[in-house]
């Protein structure tokens, strides 16, 4: 009993596994893949260089995938997808996803 519950608890957990194209300029749309993606569970996705976090749009939302904006804001560098999570206890998490901001 005790397993199972650990299992689905981990189950819950936002992951995200690639992103496509791995690198865009400001304007341009792109799709992250993964797993327990969609809300509430993320609430928020950010390109975050470590020091720096800036908010991105999100245009589509679903349990496997998410499609955002690379904001006009965003200066050249590479970045990783940090998430905050929903709920009662909200969460940064910062993914093993990078890209090239052009």
């Amino acid at each position: 009993m005790f397993l199972a519950a650990a299992a689905l608890a981990q189950q819950a957990m936002p992951r995200m596994t690639t992103v496509e194209p791995p690198n865009g300029k400001a304007g341009d749309v792109l799709t992250v893949a993964g797993e327990n993606l969609a809300k509430p569970a993320v609430d928020k996705l950010y390109l975050t260089d470590g020091k720096n976090d800036l908010e991105v749009q999100v245009t589509e939302q679903a349990d496997t995938s998410i499609k955002f904006k690379i904001p006009a804001g965003a200066k050249p560098g590479r970045f990783s997808l940090m998430i905050l999570t929903g709920g009662k206890d909200p969460k940064y998490i910062e993914q093993p996803v990078r890209l090239t901001v052009e």
